[in-house]
This record gives structure tokens, sequence and C-alpha cells, in this order.
């Protein structure tokens, strides 16, 4: 190979088999392929050898699918070569990088590609997946702007697949997740972002306001899109000290269009009596965090919810204060614009009409306390429900085969189904969340 093999008595060996979630797994070997090929021979070698693969673009995979207990784990991290197209507006992007890295080298020509709201994920798992972040509103989802990916499949061989080439193939891989193969270089669209006004805004966590900002967002122009979260507030230097540990609403909005209807799109949300405005004109990269800190020990959850009146903003407040956990948050991203306007069976990822996906988190400290905060978050969920079960798979742990299937409604899992009978019938690429081929 002209990559890396780290085995178990090599000194990076520890440090390799890391991931982003606290899991303790001990893999045969690591592989740090550097082309197509190497990924190939990996590919080759797990089949034949029946050793479990992984598959890792960032190892921020919520349920830990980057690693393995006794396997062979194909780390993609030293494959990172970058063309741009300016003229073209178009990315090719090797599933090395991470969407920081993308967005820092399209940001030098005012363009971006749609990822989600952190720098350090690496673009394979995200775009797989879907794809939700601080443009998703004006330009949709991360698969909504990939336009072609190179793929090495179960038998090792390597295809370019597009919308014209393996149709089938490439519905699948935009939301289906790791199922096909291993995503070895994506081409994406680039989207203009001349101007933008984004940042933090801190509001109180009441239920008018959280239903209130939750509705100004679904209502806003296409150009405004929004994470918030609500969680006792942290002792911020800039946060007036009486609202520390308390609960409030820490809002990024990100208004990716002209500063004066940004200033506009915005002043419903600053009506709101905010604590704290940060928000100002700035560049679109400014809005990503550089900080990589590993996950702490936590029960998550994920839904989508349809409805946020003051009566369900009133329960999900409820049960964050009524968590015994050492600290409980709820993340909320108002979907809707351009997600919404393309058809639910374009691609895999298929809640197009949803309202929202909130996530919900109970932070522990030792494992031996794992179980109740479990329990927390799935009664929190089972409480909120709203129409199906539906959940967004890039949010999801590992909870089991029935929220799988939740990820993929209608007609979707048997299309996926399908598609995964042709291309990988052995089921070689299990270490995701999994569609069977029978």
């Amino acid at each position: 190979m002209a990559g890396d093999v780290i085995a178990p008595h090599d000194p990076e060996y520890d440090e390799a088999r890391t991931v982003f979630i606290p899991v303790d797994r001990r893999p045969a070997a690591i592989v740090r392929p550097l082309t197509a090929t190497d990924v190939a021979v990996a590919v080759d070698y797990a089949r034949t050898s029946g050793l479990e693969l992984a598959v890792r673009s960032g190892g921020h995979s919520p349920a830990g699918h980057g690693t393995s207990e006794g396997g062979i784990v194909i780390d993609l991290a030293r494959m990172k070569a970058l063309e741009l197209d300016v003229d073209a507006r178009s990315a090719l992007a090797q599933t090395g990088l991470t969407a920081g890295e993308v967005t820092a080298a399209a940001a030098t020509h005012r363009l971006a590609v749609p990822f989600g709201d952190s720098p350090v994920v690496g673009i394979g798992g995200l775009t797989l997946g879907g794809g939700v972040g601080y443009l998703v509103r004006k330009h949709g989802l991360t698969v909504d702007s990939l336009l072609e990916a190179e793929l090495v499949t179960a038998d090792g061989g390597l295809l370019t697949i597009d919308a014209e080439r393996h149709p089938d193939l490439f519905w699948a891989i935009r939301g289906g997740g790791g199922n096909f193969g291993v995503a070895v270089r994506f081409r994406y669209r680039m989207h203009p972002v001349e101007s933008a006004t984004g940042g933090l805004i801190i509001l109180p966590a009441t239920p008018e306001t959280l239903a209130e900002f939750a509705a100004i967002a679904a209502a806003a122009p296409d150009e405004l899109s929004t994470i918030a979260n609500v969680l006792p507030a942290p002792p911020l230097p800039f946060l007036p000290s009486e609202h520390h540990g308390r609960l409030v609403v820490m809002a990024m909005v990100l208004h990716a269009g002209s500063l004066d209807e940004g200033s506009r799109a915005l002043a419903p949300v600053r009506a709101l009596d905010p604590i704290v405005d940060l928000v100002r004109p700035l560049a679109y990269e400014e809005m990503f965090p550089a900080e990589n800190r590993p996950a702490p020990l936590a029960a998550t959850r994920t839904m989508f919810l349809d409805t946020i009146d003051t009566a369900v903003a009133g329960e999900l407040l409820d049960r964050l204060r009524a968590s015994t956990a050492q600290m409980t948050a709820l993340q909320l991203r108002v979907l809707g614009g351009a997600l919404a306007r393309i058809p639910s069976g374009a691609t895999a990822f298929a809640h197009r009409t949803r309202g929202a996906i909130a996530n919900v988190a109970a932070i522990y400290a030792t494992p031996d306390e794992a179980g109740v905060h479990e329990d927390w978050a799935t009664d929190t969920v089972a409480a909120l429900k709203q129409g199906d079960d539906g959940v967004y798979v890039n949010f999801l742990g590992d909870e089991g085969a029935d929220r799988v299937r939740a990820a993929y409604p209608g007609d979707t899992w048997d299309r996926l189904v399908g598609v995964k009978r042709r291309y990988d019938p052995g089921n070689l690429f299990h270490l995701n969340q999994n569609v069977r081929a029978a």
C-alpha cells in the first residue's frame, strides 16, 4: 500500500484508534490510505479475511461506527486532496477532509458548500447522511449540492456515480449513509456567500420565547438559518452572572444575504428581549468554532417536530429541568426553505416536509449512571412525539434496528434494501446505521 498500516504494537496505535465518542475498541489494524487503490486493497482484505470493516472519515459517528473491536479500520484522514473550480463553482474533495478545511478554502473565493455546524467533522459521514447546517434553508442539505461521488464498492471496484451513472446508487448515498461502499471523493456545487450577518444571540428560556423563536425561524426568508441550544448558561464573561446556571436559549443565527436584508430578517429575533446579542456582519466561515473537544458520556435522542407552540416548548423545558444529569440540553434546528422544496423521493433523506430537528442530551459522569439517563432521553422523545417516528440518521446513536428503520419512511427503506442487495449483498459495510440486503 502507498498508505500506512498501524498495528497494536505501533506507538501511534492508541491515538489512531480513538474516536470522538468515549468507546474503547481495539482494532486488529488501522489502515490510513493515500489513494482509492489503497482503499480497495483494504476492502478486499476485509472481505476475504472475514474481519469486520469500519470506515472513518472524521470519527464523529454518534454510535461509534468509526472503529471496530478486532476488525479493520479504514481511516481516510490522509486523503485530503482538494480542487476548486471557481469558474464552474465546483469542489472536488477527498473524504479525509473536514468540513472546516473545505469551508476555509472555498471562503477565499466567497463560495461555500452547505455543510453542518462543526468544522472538525469529516465530510464523508456528514454528506452520506444528509448534512444540515447554517445554509440549509438557503441551499438545502449537503447532499443537495452533491454532483458526483467516487465509491469503492464491496467487490473492491471503483465507481464514479452521479445522476446519469449508477443513478440508483447515487440516490442511495444521498442520505443512506455508508451502507454501499467507501466514498473516497465528492464533487460539490459551491454557492456564493458574498455577505452575511450572524453569530450568537442568547434569549430567556421561557415557553413563550422558545415558541416565538421557532415560529420566527420557520417564517423567515430562506437566507436565515438557525441552530438553537437550550441549556444551563455557562459562566461566560459576556453573560450577566445572574443567568449563570439557569436555562437559556443560545441561538446561532446566520443570514446569508445583504446586510440590509439581514438586519430586517433578524429584527423579530432581536425583539425577543435578548440577554446577549453578538450578531454582526461577518464572513461565513466565522460561524464555525475551532475547538475539537472529546464527547462526554451522554444519553442522546433525536426526533422531528412539526409544531413548537407554547405548550410543546413548556413541556421541553420541564423535561430538561426534571433530568438528574450533570447537564441537559435541547438543540433545535428549524427546517423549511430550499430543503422543503425538493421532492421527498429525490434522495434517500426523505424528511423534507418536517418542521424541525430536535435533539435532547443528558450528560453524566460515570458509566454506571447510564441507565437512568437513557430512560430519561427515551421517555422525553416518546412524550413529545409528533407524527411518525422519523429520525435524522446522522444524529442517531446505537439505538437498535427499529430506530434505523424510522430514518427511512415510506418506500425509501425498500428502495435502499434493493440498492444494498445489488451492491453489498453480503453486508460487508455494516458498521453504520445498517440497511440489510434481506
